[in-house]
């Protein structure tokens, strides 16, 4: 929200919002699809830079707000294609980070907060302390304050409940939860099978 500034007599002048910070656009999703425009992966728009500039991916479709350095301004990616295509055999997916925030939709599973990409822990239900592994069944999207009041103790000792239970994550799922995102960022809709 802009401020004014009294000037000489009744005259006020407004001064310009200050400009969105640069981390919060960066964090951003991005759509990946194979050089078949088949959606494969969402990262960031980081990352999604990262790869164009490297020559191993095209803008496909813009986002709407660009990146400025000092002298240029690249438009924002919200959807780019591999320019060589990729081979995905089908295989089951790893827990890792991403792909247990994709099963759960950015949605902490205890408090059922809604939470951006820089607000998200990872929660061991049983704790690695108490002999608890980092797989599917095990890992669940934890926002920061559910994370400290359970700290190394069992959801039930810590008197807070799993809103669903956590189970592996497949390729369908994953194509499902595209589609679901689809709904957030319109560009997407033509890649994820809409009519």
């Amino acid at each position: 929200m802009g401020f004014f500034l009294p000037m000489r007599g009744n005259v006020e002048v407004k001064e310009p919002d200050p400009p969105a910070p640069v981390a919060g656009k960066l964090s951003a999703r991005v759509l990946v699809l194979n050089s078949t425009y088949e959606p494969i992966h969402i990262c960031n728009v980081y990352r999604a830079l990262t790869m164009m500039f490297k020559g191993v991916a095209v803008l496909q479709e813009p986002a709407t707000f660009a990146l400025r350095s000092i002298t240029r301004s690249y438009p924002a990616p919200s959807v780019i294609r591999l320019v060589h295509f990729i081979h995905i055999p089908f295989r089951k997916r790893q827990a890792s980070k991403n792909n247990i925030l994709i099963r759960d939709r950015y949605v902490c599973q205890y408090c059922g907060k809604p939470l951006k990409s820089q607000e998200v822990t990872l929660d061991h239900i049983v704790p690695k302390s108490r002999g608890g592994e980092s797989n599917w069944e095990n890992l669940a999207t934890c926002c920061p304050r559910c994370n400290v009041k359970k700290g190394s103790r069992l959801p039930e000792e810590a008197g807070l409940t799993l809103l669903k239970d956590p189970r592996n994550g497949s390729s369908f799922h994953f194509i499902h939860l595209l589609r679901h995102y689809g709904h957030m960022d319109e560009r997407w809709r033509k890649y994820l099978f809409y009519s």
